[in-house]
């Protein structure tokens, strides 16, 4: 039995010695810098370590070349983990410097533009799900790639370096071997020219991972017991940083995940902060209500205008099922709202034709805040000719104005309430984003300083907001405004969208491009039903 328990030491002892050999080599290969992918987590702690201590084996005079560590910050990180992140890396630079290495460490942000915010209150994007995960190209994917760019135009081409491993998943390891060429220990990038994949722990098990970890000391002075404990914790495993678009999907969400962010919404439970709150990180509750207030929002048709952002209006079709002589309009599940079944009946059915005449005569607002129990029918010819008289729904766009704004009030409120152990500056959203949503809402026509005003109202304080960015207008002429658009029946939306283009182009000579963001103002679906 002991000789059974040396020798599979010795193996995996072998399979570490191994892959620093394979590192040494590959990193003497040629002059292309390296990018070293760090989340946190145990497989790119691993690739980290692994990599400082090979480069520990190389004579100085022959390390020839950089190797940046870079961290992604979403700027929605679970809070336990980003400052964990930050102390990691300047530990890790710290170390380095003392030991003459070639390594810079590096942190990576989306812009505000892109930022999960301004995307989600200023825009109204939904928030993300398993078939509109607009998030991770936005706050993970392009701020990496273009910190990559950046590398590739300095030295023609790099190395990433990630941790990933074939039996994370089916999918991760069929997408491993999918992209690898035999023989080789570079796998070109899918997306990124001049750039190569490197994954030196690919043939790693979990028990690889975990065996190394808690049997070599940090280089660089981190605790790997204490990032064992949090990954007990939280339940959960890590959020891998993601640079490839054409394998985000088979990276899989971040929602249960110990490292990934504390507001993901495409998993209908967070594992990870319900983990950490059990555990008796208990000052985290609040942003797990919220998170789950949030993923409870997503699909209530209250809460989402009828057209999306571009006006295109569309039709979801919807099932009509008969139970015991009555036909009810069946909604499926979906997420975390429950599966619906409600009387026809209780619906105003019209045909497509007439749509837009039941919407003038209605006075309705595809944008305001109400579901108006409208069906459309429209004729289908089946496959044997037959015609079939079909249902749908109006198609929900971006969360309205005041779901946005609603979603504001309380994300303000969860701020000022949590109180972060180790972070006495914790924010959950910043100035700058404030700032940024001001600006999307202006010019979306909320001419009333609605986030300086909600800020206030929660806060209790004010910030030192733009003032080239104040409303156009006080709030009786807009009244004045809105009365004249009902009087000459012109759309009050679109006329605030075209004075607040005007102002944004006022004072250039030449105002080039203007007209064509006239032409997308007024050719939006909804306003030509």
């Amino acid at each position: 039995m002991n000789q059974i328990i040396s020798d599979l030491f010795t193996n995996k002892t072998n399979l570490v010695d191994d892959t620093k050999k394979q590192i040494i080599k590959a990193y003497k290969e040629d002059n292309r810098p390296w990018v070293v992918g760090y989340s946190g987590g145990k497989d790119s702690t691993v690739v980290v370590q692994l990599v400082f201590e090979a480069l520990c084996e190389i004579p100085i005079e022959e390390l020839h070349k950089k190797i940046y560590v870079i961290s992604s910050d979403t700027l929605v990180e679970t809070p336990l983990i980003i400052n964990s992140i930050n102390q990691t890396l300047r530990r890790i630079q710290d170390a380095a410097l003392k030991r003459g290495l070639p390594i810079e460490t590096h942190k990576v942000k989306p812009t505000v533009q892109n930022s999960f915010w301004v995307n989600l209150i200023g825009k109204g994007y939904p928030s993300p799900n398993q078939t509109f995960r607009w998030c991770t190209d936005r706050l993970k994917i392009d701020p990496a790639n273009q910190f990559i760019t950046e590398k590739v135009s300095d030295f023609g081409e790099v190395i990433m370096v990630l941790g990933v491993r074939e039996d994370e998943s089916i999918s991760r390891g069929n997408s491993i071997r999918s992209h690898t060429v035999e023989g080789k220990l570079f796998m070109r990038h899918t997306t990124l020219s001049n750039a190569y994949v490197y994954a030196p722990i690919r043939q790693f098990t979990l028990d690889d991972v975990w065996n190394y970890l808690l049997n070599s000391p940090s280089p660089w002075g981190d605790d790997n017991y204490e990032l064992h404990k949090l990954y007990q914790d939280s339940s959960s495993g890590e959020c891998p940083l993601v640079v490839d678009k054409s394998i985000k999907e088979s990276a899989g969400s971040c929602g249960n995940s110990r490292f990934g962010c504390w507001v993901c919404t495409v998993v209908s439970e967070d594992k990870a902060l319900t983990g950490f709150i059990q555990s008796g990180h208990d000052w985290m509750k609040p942003l797990l209500d919220f998170r789950n207030w949030l993923t409870s929002i997503r699909d209530d048709r209250t809460k989402r205008m009828k057209y999306r952002m571009n006006g295109q209006i569309y039709f979801r079709d919807v099932k009509i099922i008969e139970k015991e002589g009555i036909e009810y309009v069946f909604i499926p599940k979906k997420s975390s709202r429950p599966k619906q079944e409600i009387e026809l009946s209780k619906y105003d059915i019209i045909s497509k034709e007439d749509l837009a005449t039941y919407i003038e005569k209605n006075n309705i607002d595809l944008s305001a805040p109400e579901d108006q129990s409208l069906l459309v029918t429209y004729e289908e010819e089946s496959l044997d000719g037959q015609s079939i008289t079909k249902y749908a729904q109006l198609g929900m766009g971006p969360y309205t104005m005041e779901t946005r704004n609603e979603i504001l009030t309380r994300l303000l409120a969860v701020q000022k309430t949590v109180i972060h152990p180790h972070d006495p500056y914790y924010e959950l959203i910043s100035e700058e984003e404030l700032k940024a949503i001001r600006q999307i809402w202006f010019k979306n026509g909320v001419w009333e300083d609605t986030v300086a005003d909600t800020y206030y109202k929660v806060m209790k304080e004010t910030l030192d907001w733009d003032t080239d960015d104040r409303p156009l207008f006080d709030r009786d002429q807009i009244s004045d405004l809105e009365l004249l658009c009902d009087q000459y029946k012109v759309d009050i939306k679109v006329l605030k969208k075209l004075i607040s283009m005007e102002k944004d182009f006022s004072g250039f000579k030449f105002r080039r491009g203007i007209n064509e963001e006239i032409a997308k103002v007024l050719k939006q679906d909804y306003l030509h039903l």
